[in-house]
């Protein structure tokens, strides 16, 4: 199982961290030492001292795939679910200044929140899904799928030129604006649409 995660892949969350605007998909992995589900708490790594939240949309993979054509990307998945990728953002700031991968801020112990997964069904359209999220109780992070540069199925077709999708595999399809530090004892709620997908304590 593979944690594929898109970055900047929402303009205005660009724009707040000054990056520049991709002409293709960026993304970088995480291990399945990253996940953390059910609601558990994610204790502050000791090694940061700016870890932040990023919502994003996730889409699990149901079957294997290499080379897959835009027009089929939607075979490749049924369900979809909502993700904190936390980051370390001052770490971050240090690799880009010195020219390094991201590793060391993005796919450390317990860095990938997961929800439950629901079915695509649900949604009218998957290129109009809201979602959101809250730190004790205020509205941080609004999203739409719609504000992607690049959509679920642009991103399939595009990292399954280089990486073999096989099933249970999860894509983290990009934050939008509004991203920002957590603290212990903080609160974060989760939600796609109405539906209250996360709800965990920082620890």
């Amino acid at each position: 199982m593979k944690i594929i995660c898109i970055g900047r892949n929402y303009l205005p969350h660009i724009q707040e961290l000054g990056h520049q605007i991709p002409t293709l998909p960026v993304f970088f992995l995480k291990p399945d030492t990253s996940i953390i589900v059910r609601n558990r708490p994610f204790f502050l790594p000791e090694f940061s001292q700016q870890v932040e939240y990023e919502v994003e949309l996730l889409v699990k993979i149901n079957k294997l795939g290499k080379y897959i054509q835009e027009r089929y990307a939607h075979t490749y998945y049924d369900e979809i679910g909502l993700g904190i990728d936390f980051t370390a953002r001052d770490l971050q700031k240090k690799c880009i200044e010195n020219g390094n991968p991201w590793e060391i801020a993005k796919s450390f112990d317990g860095s990938a929140v997961i929800s439950k997964f629901v079915d695509k069904q649900n949604f009218k359209d998957l290129n109009n899904v809201n979602f959101s999220l809250r730190k004790n109780g205020e509205l941080v992070q609004v999203g739409n799928s719609s504000d992607m540069i690049f959509s679920i199925d642009q991103i399939i077709c595009y990292v399954s030129q280089f990486i073999t999708l096989k099933i249970g595999d999860i894509i983290f399809t990009g934050t939008p604006k509004g991203v920002g530090k957590v603290a212990i004892n903080d609160r974060l709620e989760g939600f796609i649409e109405n539906e209250k997908m996360l709800n965990f304590r920082i620890k």
